[in-house]
């Protein structure tokens, strides 16, 4: 089985990142901070070759792989770029749009924890989307089993890719959550998933010849 480097960059800076609203699957554009975000990681993988370039549909996402796209020593065809739904970052049914710190709040303290950040540091991010979708008066919230029945199959498609040679880079951008979801599920505690990615931050994995996922960086500027 083929190797190769992932590179996971998190979107620009969007208006509901500075309002502070669960964002999930809202389609919010890029501030000026987000848009000079795209620019910046744009530049800083300006040389790398990158074999297959992915992203989620959502338009902060797209934006962010265009821009880098557009910049890229190797790649000026943006047709190439693969979004897709399966890539997106988790679902939050009826919390979508509300405010991050009172829901946070709430979900910590239903759940008879003393903060947030010793919720995610207890359950992980997979047990955060579990408690939001029991929490969802109308269960529409994501939870694990779903989420990652979703993002196992854009992972396949990445793997499976013919145009990915052995060795060779791919370059996925996603969302914040997501982004905590795969160094929760691969980095095995190497890193603080209660520290969030900041917009337009690298994250590193390497997919190994016996099929496995390792993360190699985490929230690089």
């Amino acid at each position: 089985m083929k190797e190769f480097d992932l590179y996971v960059v998190r979107h620009g800076q969007t208006y509901y990142n500075i309002y502070r609203k669960m964002q999930g699957w809202s389609n919010t554009p890029l501030t000026k901070q987000g848009i000079d975000d795209a620019q910046k990681i744009a530049d800083k993988l300006s040389g790398e070759k990158f074999d297959a370039i992915y992203c989620s549909d959502m338009e902060r996402a797209r934006y962010t792989a265009k821009t880098i796209c557009d910049n890229n020593l190797y790649h000026s065809n943006t047709d190439t770029i693969v979004d897709t739904p399966l890539l997106r970052g988790v679902f939050y049914g009826s919390f979508e749009g509300s405010n991050i710190d009172t829901t946070n709040y709430t979900l910590a303290a239903s759940n008879k924890f003393d903060s947030y950040s010793n919720m995610v540091k207890q359950l992980g991010s997979d047990g955060i989307k579990d408690a939001f979708h029991e929490m969802d008066p109308f269960h529409q919230a994501e939870n694990s089993k779903d989420y990652w029945k979703r993002w196992d199959k854009g992972l396949q498609e990445i793997i499976d890719d013919p145009n990915i040679q052995n060795n060779g880079k791919v370059l996925l951008v996603s969302h914040g959550p997501a982004v905590l979801s795969l160094v929760d599920r691969f980095a095995n505690g190497k890193f603080d998933v209660s520290k969030r990615p900041e917009n337009g931050s690298l994250t590193k994995l390497h997919f190994t010849s016996d099929g496995n996922f390792e993360v190699t960086g985490y929230n690089i500027k």
